[in-house]
């Protein structure tokens, strides 16, 4: 029987550790969703579920950022025309500067 070499081992054991770090991120995937259904339960049956004061809250938190939103992109529309009436105001106040003096 021959003996192992030194290269042979240590491919082994890189694919052992490999194998290893699979395997150990499979068995922590049912752990972390069997953590978070019992913690779900357990908090349910605690009877601290959000108030109806924290669902209406967030429900307005959710609709301010809508108008938010809403706001923002008129915003930036009328940044954009602003930008633009400058444009043309700088090339209307060059070209006149650039006409030749009447007498």
């Amino acid at each position: 029987m021959t003996a192992a070499s030194r290269a042979s081992l240590q491919a082994d054991l890189a694919n052992a550790l490999e194998r290893n770090s699979r395997l150990a991120a499979r068995v922590r995937q049912p752990e972390k969703r069997l953590s978070q259904s019992i913690g779900a339960k357990v908090w349910a049956d605690s009877g601290l579920e959000a108030s109806a004061d924290v669902d209406r809250i967030q429900r307005r938190i959710t609709t301010l950022e809508q108008q938010l939103s809403a706001v923002q992109g008129e915003l930036d529309e009328r940044t954009e025309e602003l930008e633009a009436a400058r444009v043309a105001n700088r090339e209307v106040t060059r070209s006149l500067n650039h006409r030749p003096a009447r007498l």
